[in-house]
């Protein structure tokens, strides 16, 4: 069986990850998959905080440490789907108290040829780039939205004359090329 997994980040819609696992995929491989593809840090303690159908942390499963539910490496998607824990929080940085939230989203097909775990949907940068101040379309203010296909987009906000000023500063500190 094929299960689909959504990755997202608390309140932010502009960013997306769906993957899709066998259900003997180990919870170890699938953290190694996800850390490949958002260029998670190679050398942090991961965890998997499982929420049961009640909404209540149902497990937790780690690498080193079996916190009497298994460690991530004996521990596949598929057991955790048969117990009812669809949701999970991904610490992929326990240091840091950084994590993703790992939902379940319905099965997929198999694909001959695959191998799995797959992603097969992605939106918007990496979380990295979140921390760093990145906001995505989506999740800015109505107040702040600006789309140039609506009829009351006006570009007025651009000031040409200040652009050329900022461009003129700018070879001002690197000087005029002098023969």
């Amino acid at each position: 069986m094929i299960l689909r997994y959504r990755v997202s980040l608390p309140g932010i819609k502009g960013f997306a990850r769906v993957y899709e696992v066998k259900d003997n995929t180990s919870l170890y491989s699938f953290h190694k998959q996800m850390k490949a593809d958002m260029d998670f840090p190679q050398d942090q303690v991961v965890l998997f905080k499982a929420f049961g159908k009640d909404g209540e942390v149902a497990a937790r499963y780690s690498v080193f440490t079996d916190f009497g539910f298994g460690t991530i490496d004996a521990v596949t998607a598929g057991q955790c789907h048969k117990k009812g824990q669809d949701k999970f929080i991904y610490f992929y940085d326990t240091t840091n108290v950084k994590s993703v939230i790992v939902t379940f989203d319905g099965e997929g097909e198999p694909r001959p040829g695959v191998l799995y775990p797959l992603l097969v949907e992605q939106k918007g940068p990496n979380p990295i780039e979140f921390e760093n101040g990145y906001v995505a379309f989506e999740d800015l203010p109505d107040d702040k939205k600006k789309d140039p296909d609506d009829e009351d987009f006006d570009d007025d906000d651009f000031d040409e004359d200040e652009a050329e000023e900022a461009d003129d500063e700018t070879e001002e500190i690197y000087g005029e090329d002098e023969d």
